[in-house]
C-alpha cells in the first residue's frame, strides 16, 4: 500500500480462518475479509478499515497458510507444473459505508524437482503465505505465466482497493491521497 501512495497502519485481526462446510473459495475469502474489517472497525470507529484474505485454489482444493514445513512441501508439490487460482477478498468499511469484492488471478508454475521443493521450503519463505509461496520472492523463479492482477498474488489487489475507496467517496481524483 505504501508503494501505491497510501498512508496506513496495520492492525492484525484475529479471526477463525477455517473453511465452513459447503463454502466456496470465493465465499470464504469474502467472508474472512469482512470479518477482519468488522473486528477492526469495531475498535476504531470512523476509521477507513480494509480487511483482506487470500487463498490459493488448485483443483478445487483451498490452500491457506501451511501449518509447518511438511504441509508447505505438500502444497508446493501440488502446484508444480500446474495452473492454480489466487483469490483475495477485500472488504472496506468506513462509518456506515461498506463494500467488498473478490479478485481472482491464474498462475502457472513450471514443473518442480524434489530439490526445488526442498530448497524453497528450507528458505522459510512459505511460512505464513497462502499456498505456501510468495510470488515476489524466491518462488518467482517457479512462475511461468500469470493471468490477471500481480498485486493480487502478492496478497492485496491494489486496483480493487482503489475502486472500492472511490466507490465510497474516499478517493476522488487520480492523485488523491488517503
Amino acid at each position: 500500500m505504501a508503494a501505491a501512495g497510501y498512508d496506513f497502519v496495520v492492525v492484525p485481526a484475529d479471526v477463525d480462518e477455517r473453511l465452513i462446510d459447503g463454502e466456496t473459495p470465493t465465499t470464504l475469502v469474502r467472508r474472512l475479509a469482512g470479518k477482519k474489517a468488522a473486528r477492526i472497525a469495531h475498535d476504531h470507529p470512523g476509521a477507513v478499515v480494509l480487511g483482506a484474505d487470500t487463498v490459493v485454489v488448485c483443483d478445487g482444493v483451498v490452500l491457506g497458510k501451511p501449518a509447518d514445513d511438511r504441509e508447505a512441501a505438500v502444497m508446493i508439490r501440488l502446484l508444480s507444473g500446474r495452473w492454480h487460482d489466487v483469490l483475495t477478498g477485500v472488504a472496506l468499511w468506513h462509518a456506515e459505508r461498506r463494500c467488498d469484492d473478490v479478485a481472482s488471478t491464474r498462475v502457472a508454475f513450471r514443473p518442480l524437482s524434489d530439490s526445488d521443493v526442498t530448497w524453497y521450503v528450507a528458505s522459510g519463505e512459505p511460512s505464513g503465505k497462502a499456498g505456501a509461496y510468495a510470488i515476489q520472492g524466491r518462488a518467482s523463479r517457479f512462475v511461468t505465466r500469470i493471468e490477471g492482477s500481480y498485486s493480487n498474488v502478492v496478497g492485496l489487489p491494489m486496483e480493487v482497493v482503489d475502486r472500492l475507496l472511490r466507490s465510497i467517496g474516499i478517493l476522488t481524483g487520480a492523485g488523491a491521497e488517503v
